[in-house]
C-alpha cells in the first residue's frame, strides 16, 4: 500500500507524492494543482479559478525551482481547474495547454454565461476574480490518449471515458505508479465526499470510465483527486462501487416506471438524496428509451 500523507496543509506549497510528482491543495474550493517534472521541464496540472489564483499556483511552481514549466494539462473544463490558465500561457511564451476534445469545446460554450452570473453572484467570495478572468481555451487537444515527453519520461494523458463531465482527463505517471485523477475521484470533505454530480455529468457512464482508471492502478498507487487528500487504489474501487449503485438503482426505478420526480424519494441512496438531484436528472434523460418504461415525468 502508497504511504498517503494524513495531511496536506492548505495553501502551504507543493508536496512530494511520488518521485518527482508534487501536489499543492489549496483552500479555495479545496482544489489540487499537481506538477511533473522531467528533464525537459515540468508539467502543471491544472491551474486553479481565476489568475489572481493561477498566479499564486505559479509562484508555487516557480519555488519548486525546478525548470520551466513546458505544459499545462486540464483535467477538465470546469472553471475552478482552468481559468487560470492565462498566467501560465503568459509567463511561457508557445506554452501547450492540453486537454480533451470535449473538454475545450465545453470551457468555450460555458465561460461566458458562468462568468456573467459570476459578476452577480454576492455569495462566493471569488466571484468577482472568477468574473474577471481572461479564459484562455486549451491549445492542444486529442480524443483518447495521448503522451507528453518530459525527456527522461513520458506522461500519459487518457480519456476513459465520460463520468464527472464529457471530457475528463486523468494524467498517469507510470514509473513513478501516480495517478491524476482530477474529479472523476472526490475525496474531499469540503465538498462532503460525494463525487461532482452536476448539470453535465454523465452518471450512466461515470462507473465504466472509473473501471477502465481502475485498470491502470497498482496496490502501490497514488491518486490525486480534483479536491481533497490523496487516495489509494481501495478507496477508488469503494467510491467505483457507490457511483455504480447511483447507476444501477436509477436503471432499475426507470425500469419499474417510477417517474423521475419521485426518483430521490422512492429508495435509498449511497449519497445523501439531496447531493443527487442532478445525477438522477441527468441519469433518466441518458438512459435508452428501451430501458424506461412510462411514465417517466
Amino acid at each position: 500500500m502508497p504511504d498517503l500523507p494524513r495531511d496536506i496543509p492548505h495553501d502551504h506549497g507543493f508536496v512530494e507524492i511520488g518521485d518527482r510528482c508534487w501536489v499543492a491543495r489549496f483552500e479555495s474550493f479545496d482544489v489540487n494543482v499537481g506538477v511533473v517534472a522531467g528533464d525537459r521541464g515540468l508539467l502543471v496540472v491544472d491551474t486553479r479559478a481565476s489568475e489572481v489564483e493561477g498566479r499564486v499556483a505559479l509562484e508555487l511552481v516557480r519555488r519548486l525551482g525546478l525548470g520551466d514549466v513546458v505544459a499545462v494539462v486540464n483535467t477538465h473544463q470546469h472553471f475552478d481547474h482552468t481559468f487560470g490558465n492565462v498566467v501560465f500561457t503568459e509567463a511561457y511564451d508557445g506554452l501547450p495547454v492540453i486537454a480533451h476534445d470535449a473538454a475545450a469545446a465545453a470551457l468555450a460554450a460555458t465561460a461566458p454565461a458562468l462568468q456573467e452570473f459570476a459578476r452577480t453572484d454576492t455569495e462566493t467570495p471569488q466571484a468577482a476574480d472568477i468574473a474577471a478572468a481572461r479564459v484562455v481555451l486549451p491549445t492542444e487537444t486529442f480524443s483518447s490518449a495521448r503522451v507528453v515527453d518530459l525527456g527522461d519520461r513520458f506522461v500519459e494523458l487518457v480519456h476513459p471515458g465520460r463520468g464527472h463531465t464529457a471530457g475528463d482527463v486523468i494524467v498517469r505517471v507510470g514509473d513513478a505508479d501516480v495517478v491524476f485523477a482530477g474529479d472523476l475521484v472526490e475525496e474531499s470533505a469540503q465538498r462532503s465526499a460525494v463525487p461532482g454530480y452536476g448539470d453535465d455529468c454523465y452518471p450512466m457512464e461515470w462507473p465504466a470510465s472509473l473501471d477502465l482508471v481502475i485498470g491502470l492502478l497498482t496496490p502501490g498507487s497514488v491518486v490525486v483527486p480534483g479536491h481533497g487528500l490523496p487516495v489509494d487504489k481501495d478507496f477508488v474501487d469503494e467510491q467505483r462501487s457507490a457511483i455504480g449503485v447511483v447507476a444501477e438503482t436509477i436503471r432499475h426505478l426507470a425500469s419499474q416506471g417510477v417517474p423521475v420526480r419521485d426518483a430521490l424519494a422512492a429508495t435509498e441512496w449511497p449519497y445523501p438524496a439531496e447531493q443527487l438531484a442532478l445525477a438522477v436528472q441527468r441519469g433518466y434523460e441518458q438512459l435508452p428509451r428501451a430501458a424506461r418504461s412510462l411514465p417517466l415525468i
